[in-house]
């Protein structure tokens, strides 16, 4: 994957509403501020690594009261029915706009940190 796609998926994390504010930081920090430092590229890759949601976190959040509260009971239903079949299916992680293309980035770490 080239630096440019991996650019365009860094923005795409950053404009999800589901990415938290740290990496948002660290993504701002590593691929428009300071493209070319590596030590900035590691803490990127440290804070995707630390922020991408493994399944089971998922999961645990979606079938929590605080996912109620979020989305209402109805929605939190849906929310845990799609977090169960996605567990199901074999996925690692949550699949929301952040987290997808942090994998993405996650596994092409060694390119960013070339």
């Amino acid at each position: 994957m080239s630096k440019e796609n991996l650019i365009s998926l860094a923005k795409e994390m950053m404009a999800a509403p589901s990415c938290c504010a740290p990496l948002k930081a660290k993504a701002q920090e590593a691929w428009i501020d300071n493209p070319a430092d590596k030590a900035v590229s590691k803490e990127f890759i440290a804070e995707l690594e630390a922020d991408i949601t493994p399944i089971d976190g998922l999961v645990a959040f979606a079938h929590s009261q605080h996912a109620v509260q979020i989305f209402g009971e109805e929605g939190a239903k849906k929310f845990a029915a799609h977090a169960d079949e996605l567990k199901a299916s074999g996925a690692k992680y949550c699949d929301c706009g952040a987290c997808t293309p942090a994998l993405k980035l996650l596994q092409s770490k060694d390119i960013i940190l070339a």
